[in-house]
């Protein structure tokens, strides 16, 4: 199955390669609420941020039991089908949408593509999963020497094996028993024939939220990834799902909590902040669009530089490129253009227009640019490919001087923990200076916000904590909370002590 979205920047580089850092998936659970599957739909339409390569939905009716639908493309076009969502009746439904990860990206099977399902003694199950196992694959021989059979690639699908193998008596028990053999990083929705489940990992690295749909005395119980989903179906957000806390949610006695795993100090993914999350969310009762703006606010104190417009590469640089013009009272201008209508095209990607890249994508404001000295402010350099061709389109244009401006540290190490990363040796930071970096991008400067800036930007007014880190920033500092064991089994080589 070709990609849904072939104009994305990943599949217009011509290496290859992705330049942009996925966040794998999102997940949405609804009880309490006729057709629930409905309000799935919508939220993960919401999500669609954080998984654009496919979505499925299992829904349960008293009746009918559990009925499921998968699908490859965006949640518009195959879950606002009336004829399709007639198939997933019932007051219960879990959601989810993905990327793929590094190594299937555009060979995906649709047995990948989540919630999973799985039937017990005692009734079926549906489990929707954030987050990446680190231990997955020794778990995956483990389960299979003891004869389980696996129907797909995804280390999600170990979490139900698991639950399978368990002695426990209820479902929320089995799957206790099983994340308590599950290392890494894990935000999961589930349910049952009547019961809504919602668990965060100890260190509560992916976020999930609960919210209300209704009136405080009636109406249904919503789990998300992200508040802005909870918006999108006029749910009312009730609080975070703490790290280590599992929800059991039912009709009759609503949630019911308990932390069935050892404490922690928590470690929230701090490219949430930066990337991941769409703006208008509310992460640990910050809204994100103000960390992004007081990011840039942070950037225009440590790099400040002379130049008559700040410009963002959108839309994610948008927030921090307005925050870098506030504080530096440089003018901020929208000097780069988003086609918006970039998912599909009636165009066969042919090598020729594969070459022409970025410009598929976002176009130069050429009568803004002409003449100017430009800071432009986007949120990360991952390979560097496409911020070498959005400084040749400024220069094109007729730009006097370039500068760049990186809302987060360099990304020098990969994510282990539910971000599509490319490997260690494509990251740009991984083997050159900031200055190397520069030259090798060809801008008049470039800088990056510091770790402590970064966690100033998030609320830590003295930045980070070097002993115990607030966030997980294993990315930019190559500090991992949980050891990747089965990267280091192929050859991962962790940072040296210092």
């Amino acid at each position: 199955m070709p990609p849904s979205h072939p104009f994305d920047f990943d599949a217009i580089d011509p290496d290859g390669d992705g330049d942009t850092l996925h966040e794998e998936c999102g997940i949405f659970g609804v009880i309490g609420a006729a057709d629930a599957a409905n309000f799935v739909a919508l939220g993960l339409h919401a999500l669609q941020h954080r998984g654009q390569e496919a979505g499925g939905i299992v829904a349960h009716h008293p009746e009918t039991g559990f009925n499921s639908a998968r699908r490859f493309g965006y949640v518009r076009d195959n879950f606002t089908k009336q004829s399709l969502m007639e198939t997933l009746p019932g007051p219960l439904a879990i959601g989810h949408v993905r990327y793929s990860t590094a190594g299937s990206k555009g060979q995906t099977a649709i047995r990948d593509v989540q919630p999973f399902f799985g039937e017990f003694s005692m009734g079926g199950a549906a489990i929707a999963h954030n987050g990446n196992i680190t231990n997955a694959d020794s778990l995956r021989r483990e389960l299979i020497e003891r004869g389980s059979i696996f129907q797909s690639s995804s280390d999600s699908e170990c979490i139900i094996h698991l639950m399978a193998r368990s002695l426990q008596r209820d479902i929320p028990a089995r799957m206790e028993d099983a994340l308590r053999r599950v290392e890494g990083a894990f935000s999961v929705v589930a349910m049952t024939r009547t019961k809504l489940i919602g668990v965060r990992d100890p260190l509560g690295v992916r976020p999930l939220v609960l919210g209300k749909l209704g009136g405080e005395d009636h109406g249904g119980w919503v789990l998300s990834s992200e508040t802005c989903a909870l918006d999108i179906i006029g749910a009312e957000y009730v609080r975070e799902i703490e790290p280590g806390e599992m929800v059991v949610i039912t009709a009759e006695h609503g949630v019911q909590s308990h932390h069935p795993f050892r404490p922690a100090r928590p470690r929230f993914c701090i490219f949430e902040h930066v990337y991941f999350s769409r703006p208008d969310s509310i992460i640990g009762g910050r809204s994100v669009y103000e960390t992004r703006r007081q990011i840039g606010v942070e950037l225009a104190k440590e790099a400040p530089v002379e130049a008559d417009l700040v410009c963002p590469v959108p839309d994610s640089g948008t927030p921090a490129a307005i925050g870098f013009s506030q504080e530096s009272g440089i003018p901020y201008a929208m000097g780069i253009v988003r086609n918006q209508y970039m998912g599909r095209t009636f165009i066969e990607p042919t090598e020729q227009i594969r070459n022409m890249g970025v410009r598929l994508k976002l176009n130069v404001n050429r009568a803004l640019i002409e003449g100017k000295r430009v800071i432009l402010v986007d949120d990360s350099v991952v390979r560097g490919t496409t911020s070498r061709k959005i400084k040749e389109m400024i220069l094109d244009a007729g730009a006097a001087e370039v500068h760049f401006r990186i809302a987060s540290p360099p990304t020098a190490w990969p994510c282990f923990y539910g971000v599509d990363t490319p490997n260690r040796e494509k990251l740009l930071a991984a083997t050159m200076s900031e200055d190397e970096m520069r030259d090798h991008l060809g801008v008049d400067s470039l800088r990056f916000i510091s770790l402590d800036g970064l966690y100033r930007a998030v609320g830590e007014a003295k930045g980070r904590n070097a002993t115990q880190p607030q966030y997980c920033d294993a990315c930019f500092s190559g500090e991992y909370p949980v050891v990747p064991a089965d990267m280091i089994e192929k050859g991962f080589q962790m940072k040296a002590a210092e």
